[in-house]
């Protein structure tokens, strides 16, 4: 990530507005030889390049953003999935607060002076990450267990969230919980977590359904 590198990297940054749902819009920067790359790996449902330069003229767009319109360089993942399957289903409307936003953001005075503007040409992911008629998902997986299964036939794939549907519902589980268990066929057993098969759900699970501070025990 770019936050991470030195401070005279030599390399030539992209910086970019992503678009989440309705008012969950970000901006950040990314190595220009990766492409959308992370765009993908955020679970970005539409996005557009805003300019092209060096390191620090890029982070400084970041921050003119951050200050000038208020615009965030993190979104938590849990506000992602909590519109994902409500979203608008046409990609214009997807695009039109991209290119509102983008349209302010090259006009901001300040605009670094090296960094290259870039013109409004939004990307939509909707249908690189399944997201047409996506069930509403009634739960996210907490953790992987010993001995416990999640399976089911996969509906949509955004980021780093497989939307799973089991038995009882569309689930979300966050494939960076699956580091160090092995994935396996359903049936298979062995006391591993996998994704496939037939529907089981055997996992501590937030519900998404149910009232905050109240205790669902069955599923935890």
């Amino acid at each position: 990530m770019a936050a991470d590198t030195i401070a005279d990297d030599p390399r030539p940054y992209h910086v970019y507005l992503a678009w989440f749902g309705p008012g969950i819009t970000k901006v950040g920067i990314t190595a220009l030889e990766r492409g959308s790359a992370r765009l993908l790996e955020q679970g970005a449902v539409c996005f557009s390049w805003l300019g092209a330069g060096p390191l620090m003229a890029a982070r400084r767009a970041e921050e003119l953003l951050r200050a000038a319109l208020r615009v965030p360089d993190r979104i938590p993942y849990g506000a992602k999935r909590a519109v994902r399957s409500s979203l608008p289903r046409s990609e214009a409307e997807r695009a039109a607060e991209v290119a509102d936003l983008h349209a302010r953001a090259v006009a901001l005075p300040d605009w670094p002076e090296s960094l290259t503007r870039e013109p409004c040409q939004p990307v939509d992911h909707g249908r690189v990450f399944g997201l047409a008629e996506l069930p509403a998902a009634v739960g996210e997986v907490t953790e992987l267990v010993a001995g416990g299964a999640v399976s089911g036939r996969l509906v949509a794939a955004a980021g780093p969230d497989l939307h799973v549907e089991t038995g009882g519902g569309v689930v979300v589980l966050d494939t960076r919980l699956m580091r160090g268990w092995e994935l396996v066929p359903t049936g298979a057993g062995g006391g591993v977590s996998g994704v496939s098969g037939d529907g089981e759900l055997a996992v501590p699970v937030r519900d998404f359904r149910a009232r905050e501070g109240s205790v669902q025990d069955g599923l935890f």
